[in-house]
Parts: structure tokens; sequence; C-alpha cells
């Protein structure tokens, strides 16, 4: 079975059509690079205009944390590196918790996130290693909860019904009737299949893992006086979005999740499920839209974290952070995978955290 990534359909869409502007303007453009060799800085230049990219930009930048936000900013690198040959990146996905121990040792410039840092274990380390940091919130993204096309039977649940499925207490639970009394107690009248509960979703690393926790699952099991950090233990669990949706669409009565992008990259293939917030409420479907306003439950905001001090001693940094911000530039990179644009007034809100932080 195959699944798409966003990541490639992004960077190659998007840096072709900063390459065709580019060319439009000056007559020439070069290929993008994925080199992570070291370069050495130049100045760096004012920040592009909307649909162009700054040239004589050169120098490397690295970047790790979250799957999520890897398309972005790979295709955003990409669109720099087009008309910029001597800039070279260096970005990895292997999730925000992991990318915040990189982050917070000093062997990453950037730090991709999708949630905040956390203030134990993650901002305490960095402050005790004498790392200072910029957080820029740039798009909008929800978790999408699936199953697989051939189940029928479910077409809805509410954060009741996860925890039920996925929460502490349903350790052991093999089929999704097992989860029945447990999400009748908590007010539920979703009426669950007779079938086996394959389910499949992020690691402990991934933003992904910690934003579902504490939106979909924390407040129950806060409540009920069980553990509000973490999900069941028995489940199928991957740092690779595409494992995910390859786990759920291979399984006929499956539960997993995962980030909206890659769950609508592959459409084909999952059914994506509408999500209540309270028992037996409105039932709301992951879409642009849901996710911008604020009315699909599972909808969260994606950042990315700036070394201070290495911003400063490398330019190469900030006019990669420049570019990213602005105008124009995050919402051209959105034309082609399905992350949601922040507001005009949220993008200047970190427009003006980045320039103020020079």
């Amino acid at each position: 079975m195959t699944t798409s990534t966003p990541k490639r359909l992004t960077a190659f869409a998007f840096a072709a059509a900063f390459a065709f502007a580019a060319c439009s303007s000056s007559g020439s453009s070069a290929a993008p690079t994925t080199a992570s060799s070291a370069a050495t800085p130049t100045t760096a230049s004012a920040p592009a205009a909307s649909g162009s990219a700054p040239a004589a930009i050169s120098g490397s930048i690295n970047v790790s944390g979250s799957s999520t936000v890897e398309p972005i900013s790979t295709a955003i690198a990409e669109a720099l590196a087009a008309s910029n040959p001597d800039f070279k990146y260096k970005i990895n996905g292997p999730g925000t918790g992991d990318g915040f121990k990189q982050f917070c040792a000093g062997e990453t410039d950037i730090s991709d996130a999708s949630r905040k840092i956390k203030p134990e274990g993650e901002a305490d380390v960095c402050k005790a290693a004498g790392i200072e940091y910029i957080e820029l919130a740039i798009a909008y993204d929800g978790m999408t909860v699936m199953t697989s096309p051939q189940n029928s039977a479910v077409t809805c649940l509410s954060f009741a019904d996860l925890y039920a499925l996925a929460g502490p207490e349903s350790t052991g639970f093999k089929k999704w009737s097992d989860a029945q009394a447990l999400a009748k107690e908590l007010g539920s009248n979703t009426t669950f299949p007779d079938a086996d509960l394959t389910l499949t979703g992020p690691g402990e690393e991934s933003g992904t893992y910690d934003s579902f926790i504490e939106i979909a699952l924390a407040g129950i099991a806060g409540k009920r006086s069980q553990d509000a950090k973490n999900t069941r233990p028995d489940y199928i669990a991957s740092p690779n979005d595409n494992t995910i949706v390859e786990g759920v669409a291979g399984s006929p009565s499956s539960l997993g999740w995962v980030g909206f992008a890659f769950a609508q990259e592959n459409a084909d293939k999952v059914k994506e499920l509408e999500v209540s917030k309270d028992p037996n409420g409105t039932c709301v479907a992951p879409t642009a839209e849901s996710i911008s306003d604020g009315t699909y439950p599972l909808a969260r905001t994606l950042y990315i974290y700036i070394n201070k001090a290495k911003a400063a001693a490398n330019p190469a940094i900030g006019a990669y952070v420049d570019f990213y911000l602005a105008d124009g530039t995050i919402s051209k990179a959105l034309e082609t995978v399905p992350y949601v644009n922040l507001p005009a007034d949220k993008l200047a809100e970190s427009q003006a955290t980045w320039a103020s932080s020079k």
C-alpha cells in the first residue's frame, strides 16, 4: 500500500512557484538544493516581498522537530534556495519532543513544533543551558481522527468516546464494544461495533500525541484522577505519519489520529471522522474552514522556535525567518498542502515578535 505525503508536494510545487517568480523578475534562477554543508554567511537582505524570494543569501541552517511542520519549513527553505544556491539547509522531522531535545542541547538553530514548548522538561532545560528562544506561530492545523473506509458503523466520536477508546482507562480493550460501558459512564450514547479495535497513532516523541492528549483526553482523565499525560500504552505507535495512515487503512475496523494535512493527502485511503467536544454534541468534520474558525474541536496552532543567539550570529537564519514570515510566503506554501493560514492579525503578531527580537 502506498501513501502520499504533503512534504514533497509542498516543497516542489512551492519552490517551482517561487522559481517562476524569480525568473519573471530577474531572468534567471537556480535549482533548489538540500545539502547541509556549511557555507560562509553573508549579510542577510531585507524580508522578501510577497511572491518573490530575496537574493544573495548564503550560509546554512539546521532545523528539526515536528513532522507536521516539516513540510512547511522544507517548502520555504527550498523556495529560498531556488534563488540562492549558496543557501544550505538541513530539515528533519523526528517529532516535536525530539526536536526540542536537540534544540535545548544547542544542536539545532530552529525547532519546528506542533504545540508550545513544555515549561517542565523542555523550557527549563533550555534555560539551564542558557538558550534563549523566540516563539513564532506560523499556521493552524487540526488532528484528524480516522478509521477504515470499510468501517461504516462509526461516523462521529466525542471526546468521551475517544477517551473510552484510547485513554488510560481503555488499556486492554481489544474490541470497540469493550469501551461501550466506559463511554456510557461518561455520558455518551454512541454505539460501538462489536469489531476488533486496531489502534494506530503517534508516539510519545510527537507533538501530535501531546496535543491529542491535551485537547481530547486530559480534561476527562483529570476529573477521574487518571493519568492526564498519556494515552493507553497498548497501541501501535509510530513517529512516521505515513505509517499511521497505512496502519489505519490496512485494518477494516481501525482507529487512529494524525495531522489534518496527512489525512487529507490520503483521503482516498482512510475515512475521516467527525468529532464532537461534548458527549452527544454537534459533530464537526475537519476542514480548513472549521479549523480556521475554531469550530473543529481538535484544532491547534503550529510554531517555529528560533535560537536567539544563533540567529544573531548566523545571518542565514535571520534571512530564512524573514522570508518565512514575509507577507505571502506561508500562504503560498499552504496552497499546495492543506494546513490553514493564520488570520492576518495573528501573522502580524508573529512578524512583530520577530522584528522586536533583532
